[in-house]
């Protein structure tokens, strides 16, 4: 992100303090609470937290707060927060079998083991306004997610995918990944990456951004044939570590997420048998359109891996993985309001004489363009 910015220093302070009073708007309304934002703009926060790349629904609910609603400026202020903390330790694996579920539907498998759990969802409502949230209502007690006398919820709920296919007719999660897992926030990565280094990539990634991309691949620009949704869950999860001194996992927390698994028809390979393969996705809170974008941009990106021809923007590693993040997509675009002046001088010189050459008949020479991110430009 492109952040050295100069100016005069009473103009940045006046900038600065009409900033914050915009932020607060009218001070006769009374100020949000980050508890507010927390609890009833949950999605905001779990988008935050997924691109920002770090699970603390407290203080997305402050970037949330501080950069007026702007998601991509309060990603952003999570991120560069995140770069501030130490690593502790690593975590075991989160084993998304043993996921309490609120949420669990599968569009391939009907009969699933564990059966369709509907959990909170917008799928079945009408997208009307709805003019009673105008006012604030009283809520005096918890709404209960299960009605009194109804089943409890499964403790643990096998994934669709696994297991129940002995003709191999669809592929095994984690058959066509087995390297150890990359650190892209430590170590970045190279073109081509691995899947575990692009997954990681396209988790942080921009939603609207891979929607697209998402949406491109299933008319055709990516790979052929009609893509299922083989899972979706959201849920807790249990978040383990194991201590040197002790040697045993012991559990520290739990994290929501939401984890899709797509299937689209492979017709086969010199190396591989006709099947249903995978994208995968999986997100931090409850993120269902992220989750099911990154699972199609996914199986699209395995296209070289599995022989397909590669010639669609989801397909192309350099393509999506370079240009998703929303970090460094806002900050190269936003450099343009930095002075330019050097090299628009630069170019009109350059376009004066192109048209004094046209006028006159002459050879046309511009020069070379400028590509607006030299050292002046700052």
């Amino acid at each position: 992100m492109y952040v050295a910015v100069k100016g005069g220093e009473r103009a940045i302070e006046n900038a600065h303090r009409f900033l914050a009073e915009e932020r607060r708007g009218d001070p006769s309304v009374p100020e949000l609470l980050l508890e507010q934002i927390e609890q009833q703009l949950k999605h905001s926060v779990d988008r935050v937290m997924t691109e920002g790349g770090l699970y603390d629904r407290r203080l997305a609910a402050l970037a949330v707060k501080q950069a007026h609603g702007d998601l991509v400026e309060a990603v952003f202020l999570v991120r560069a927060y995140r770069t501030t903390l130490s690593r502790l330790g690593r975590t075991l694996p989160v084993e998304m079998s043993r996921m309490r579920v609120l949420r669990r539907i599968s569009a391939a498998f009907k009969d699933v083991p564990g059966g369709q759990i509907l959990g909170p969802t917008f799928d079945y409502t009408h997208r009307l306004l709805d003019f009673s949230l105008c006012e604030p209502r009283p809520s005096a007690e918890r709404i209960a997610y299960l009605p009194q006398g109804a089943a409890k919820l499964p403790e643990i709920v096998p994934h669709a995918c696994h297991g129940w296919d002995r003709e191999g007719l669809t592929e095994s999660p984690g058959e066509s990944d087995t390297e150890s897992a990359a650190d892209i926030s430590r170590d970045g990565f190279d073109i081509p990456a691995s899947r575990g280094a692009r997954l990681q990539n396209l988790a942080r990634a921009d939603e609207g951004f891979l929607l697209g991309l998402a949406y491109s691949a299933q008319r055709g620009f990516g790979f052929s044939g009609h893509p299922f949704v083989g899972e979706i869950r959201c849920g807790e999860v249990a978040v383990e570590l194991v201590p040197e001194e002790l040697g045993f996992p012991v559990e520290i927390g739990s994290l929501e997420m939401t984890e899709c698994f797509m299937l689209s028809r492979f017709d086969g390979s010199e190396r591989r048998p006709p099947q249903f393969v995978q994208g995968y996705g999986l997100v931090f809170g409850c993120g269902e359109r992220k989750a099911m974008s990154m699972a199609l941009v996914d199986r699209a990106l395995r296209s070289d891996e599995l022989g397909e021809e590669v010639r669609y923007p989801a397909q192309d590693q350099e393509f999506v993985l370079r240009h998703s993040d929303n970090v460094e997509a806002s900050g190269f675009v936003q450099h343009l309001k930095l002075p330019h002046y050097v090299d628009f001088q630069a170019e009109l010189v350059a376009l004066r004489a192109l048209r004094a050459a046209r006028e006159s008949g002459g050879p046309l020479d511009c020069g070379e363009r400028s590509d607006g991110d030299g050292p002046d430009d700052q």
